[in-house]
């Protein structure tokens, strides 16, 4: 079997190794906790994509609007999302439009996250260690749970990735598989080759694909961990209130416009901010820690901004109009 394990396909990052805490949307997690995320704080933001890339036309459709702008609300995307569903919920409205093969859109996270607060290239990460996943959902068509690779091998083994089929349930089910289980599809026959334990080594992204014949299908991914993880046997079972106050990054951060000066309390450690325009672009991007917790707005337009404050168990965004 021939793999392609070649440096210049998988960029490094540093990575900060730990356990893979189950993701339980019933708990109000915004994103999942990987244990092999990077300095950037990228890593496990939920986000959906499709085949609009190839010609359809597909999209999913939320029950609750999440953020319009992903630029503007990652890690905080799919909040409303997750509270509403008590995971990731929604209609995947397939529709092939120009496409030759059959529709397509999905949901996911990544890994490791992006390279370097300047390089936003997604990179893998060793998840081996995790065994496999758990995996908690309803869904009205088979779901593909796929091991994504990154951009550039996905698309040189024509996304032939590695994949286990969750089958459609109507009920809660919970399933749970090895990294033996993941195949690559019975029609690929290139020859880039990969199994489930060698693609684990190298991960960039999990991904749940729903792909089937033209219409609308319903889902809900309830709760995703590693192979010996907690997934409930239902959806919307909370974990133990410990579990859920890590899980959610529970944190006292506050904010009080003062003319054009933002203080921050509840500040316990170097963090970092960011100060985002409505075109969604950062416009300031500093770091506060305790002993001098503000930041001075005087040089902006006035306008909405946002303002994202990522740390250690800490995520927090906030709108603000300054005047």
């Amino acid at each position: 079997m021939k793999n392609i394990t070649l440096a210049a396909l998988c960029a490094a990052s540093a990575v900060y190794a730990g356990p893979f805490e189950t993701w339980n949307g019933a708990d109000g997690a915004p994103k999942v906790e990987t244990g092999l995320g990077n300095e950037t704080n990228t890593y496990g933001t939920w986000y959906d994509y499709n085949d609009n890339f190839s010609g359809g036309e597909s999209k999913i459709i939320y029950p609750v609007d999440p953020c319009h702008e992903y630029s503007t609300c990652a890690p905080h995307y799919m909040d409303s999302v997750i509270e509403h569903c008590e995971g990731v919920c929604g209609t995947a409205n397939l529709y092939r439009g120009s496409s030759t093969t059959k529709p397509f859109s999905g949901m996911g996270f990544n890994i490791v996250g992006e390279a370097s607060p300047t390089d936003n290239t997604i990179v893998a990460g060793d998840a081996s260690a995790w065994g496999g996943f758990c995996v908690t959902y309803t869904s009205d068509t088979d779901i593909s749970l796929e091991l994504g690779l990154g951009d550039e091998i996905d698309s040189t083994m024509n996304y032939a990735n590695p994949a286990v089929n969750l089958p459609a349930s109507k009920t809660d089910k919970k399933v749970v598989v090895s990294w033996s289980d993941f195949k690559q599809p019975s029609w690929y026959e290139g020859s880039v080759k990969f199994d489930g334990e060698t693609a684990a080594k190298q991960l960039v992204g999990v991904h749940f694909k729903i792909q089937a014949e033209p219409g609308e299908y319903k889902f809900r991914i309830c709760a995703v961990g590693p192979k010996d993880g907690t997934c409930p046997e239902k959806c919307g079972i909370p974990s133990s209130e410990q579990r859920i106050k890590v899980a959610r990054g529970v944190t006292t951060i506050k904010t009080i416009l003062n003319e054009r000066t933002l203080r921050f309390t509840g500040i316990e450690s170097a963090t970092t901010v960011e100060v985002i325009n409505s075109l969604g672009q950062v416009v300031m991007n500093s770091v506060i820690d305790k002993t001098d917790a503000k930041l001075n707005l005087a040089p902006f337009d006035a306008g909405i901004y946002m303002i994202r404050v990522e740390g250690n168990n800490v995520n927090f965004a906030k709108k603000i109009v300054l005047k």
